[in-house]
């Protein structure tokens, strides 16, 4: 069953709660998105723990639920 942007969001905000979080769907199927993710709590950190804090909100959902998320994480300017 595809996973709705809305509930992606919802579950990196409630484990990142200053991300500003901006999901798009690339293929219309609800199965492969992207999302860019910024967060003061990133900053001073690597791309690679970035990455691990955003799959942890999604609680194991990649790869299961979630077929595919393009990622982009930032610390705001």
């Amino acid at each position: 069953m595809p996973m709705p942007a809305e509930e992606i969001e919802a579950m990196i905000r409630g484990a990142i709660p200053d991300a500003h979080v901006e999901i798009t769907d690339l293929a219309g199927d609800q199965n492969h998105y992207a999302a860019r993710v910024v967060s003061e709590s990133f900053r001073g950190v690597s791309r690679i723990e970035r990455t691990r804090r955003v799959y942890d909100a999604l609680g194991g959902k990649m790869g299961g639920v979630l077929h595919a998320l393009q990622l982009t994480t930032a610390v705001p300017d």
